[in-house]
């Protein structure tokens, strides 16, 4: 387990229009992956060269918020409340990313659409940490990721489900029941869903 966090610059992410990117991924209970049992991701970017997402739905329990904050240098001037470090996935733990929305982007943003942009620098959590950051925020350790072709796989063999992205569930802090709720949005009853049922 790392015990230590970044926020470095990252590439320039690619997302095709005729792709997935900006698309909510929900997990089919037929999942084979069990890091990613019932998991809900957001799709910042997908094209023929692969995809990389974000989870949003599960907390990352070996450290805080604030743990995480002080461990980074950064002394917020605000109370924040109690938030969630996400494990946004099982590629690269110690790496921190902030999804947040558009109202407040930096130079270093990689806007995915109009509403929602992803950030992997400091400079995004000083802001929020001074009260000048974006409306809407999470953050999380970590980060899902697809070679070429493997995500476009993985749907056709119904492992998942794709669904239009909802800031209000992006960002909801409760996390416990956000599968349901997500497959609910696509008129799906959890209960009643199989493993072998198409995607949306």
């Amino acid at each position: 387990m790392p015990a230590k966090y970044t926020l470095v610059l990252m590439p320039k992410l690619t997302s095709d229009p005729t792709y997935l990117g900006g698309q909510m991924l929900i997990a089919m209970p037929g999942m084979p992956d069990p890091r990613f049992e019932k998991s809900v991701l957001y799709l910042c970017a997908h094209s023929a060269s692969g995809a990389m997402g974000i989870i949003v739905n599960r907390a990352f329990e070996a450290v805080t918020f604030d743990e995480l904050m002080g461990q980074l240098g950064i002394e917020p001037t605000i109370h924040l409340g109690e938030q969630h470090v996400h494990f946004g996935g099982p590629v690269e733990m110690a790496r921190g990313f902030v999804l947040h929305t558009t109202d407040v982007i930096g130079d270093d943003s990689i806007v995915v659409d109009e509403r929602i942009a992803l950030t992997a620098t400091l400079d995004i959590l000083r802001a929020i940490a001074d009260g000048h950051g974006p409306q809407r925020s999470l953050f999380a350790l970590g980060y899902a990721g697809w070679d070429a072709g493997q995500l476009d796989a993985e749907i056709q063999q119904n492992g998942w489900l794709t669904a239009p992205a909802d800031p209000d569930l992006l960002f909801d802090g409760l996390l416990e029941n956000k599968w349901e709720r997500a497959l609910r949005k696509l008129g799906i009853d959890p209960a009643l869903l199989v493993s072998d049922a198409g995607h949306a």
